[in-house]
């Protein structure tokens, strides 16, 4: 099961919450391999030309299977027609967390430090072009502010300099940064869903902070090369639900403040179509591109 970021961060602990169940289920070790690097396209890109057995399959993400389609300026993939979808995994909303030492605790007073001093609040993400990146482009399109953004080769790296004080902010998933939160490594400011996150109720949304129109989230799939012949694929989707469906893989998903979302190939493949009419429009507004 190949994730496309460096280990630490939320695609990478989702991955390894589901391989034993599929262990279990397929009867055959599988093994979580971290292949970063290119905002998570060479780990795409890899699956996408692997061979369409069902050995190498692709924990996907907002960021590889809708980002990337609609910033990269000459995408390596096609994420509708390059992979074959199983069903989605999970959904986690995003949250503006800071490094302690940064003079802000709600939202508003961050958006007034950051008008205050245009670019001089360092933005780490998990890498150009990932979801934490651009979740962050959404926020700076939205609020009229300036941040420098700096990426790294994914979220684990980026919250390692984070807490150490090298930058200043993320907009990451709650999954990784609830427990730096609860160590007091960093501070939450705002979360990017609808509701509060159970994991850091006592912190407000986004639009409770006057922030509106801001949500964010990341959701995850298993996907396998397009060619992968249907029996195989389906093989994988049965496994995957029956794994989806173990009281003890949900609370490990409740643990991490993300929502198990079971569905059909058809549902990941709409939300997949979702996803993208949205991003296309931040693209839109911001006129990012990505090499």
């Amino acid at each position: 099961m190949v994730v496309p970021f460096a280990p630490g961060g939320n695609i990478d602990i989702t991955a390894r919450t589901v391989a034993p169940g599929m262990t279990e289920q397929l009867g055959q070790p599988v093994v979580v391999e971290n292949r970063g690097g290119a905002g998570s396209r060479l780990g795409n890109e890899f699956v996408a030309r692997s061979a369409p057995d069902g050995y190498t399959m692709l924990l996907g993400s907002t960021g590889t299977m809708s980002i990337n389609k609609v910033f990269v300026v000459k995408p390596t993939y096609d994420p509708l027609k390059d992979f074959a979808p199983t069903s989605l995994v999970s959904i986690t909303p995003m949250v503006l967390v800071t490094h302690p030492s940064l003079p802000v605790k709600t939202a508003q007073e961050f958006i007034a430090l950051a008008r205050a001093k245009p670019g001089a609040v360092l933005m780490a993400s998990a890498g150009t072009g990932s979801n934490t990146h651009l979740t962050g482009e959404l926020f700076q399109a939205i609020t009229g502010v300036k941040l420098t953004h700096v990426p790294y080769k994914g979220a684990g790296p980026a919250l390692v300099d984070l807490m150490g004080g090298q930058t200043h902010c993320i907009f990451d998933q709650v999954s990784t940064s609830t427990p730096y939160v609860s160590a007091g490594k960093l501070r939450a400011i705002a979360v990017a869903s609808i509701k509060r996150s159970p994991l850091l109720a006592s912190v407000p949304t986004m639009d409770e902070s006057g922030v509106r129109g801001f949500e964010a989230s990341t959701y995850t799939g298993v996907f396998l090369p397009s060619a992968t012949p249907k029996d195989i694929v389906n093989r994988v989707y049965t496994a995957l639900l029956k794994v989806l469906d173990q009281p003890s893989t949900r609370d490990a998903f409740t643990r991490l403040g993300a929502d198990v979302i079971k569905s059909t190939p058809e549902e990941l493949t709409k939300r997949m179509v979702g996803d993208l009419a949205k991003w296309k429009k931040v693209q839109q507004q911001t006129g990012i591109k990505l090499d």
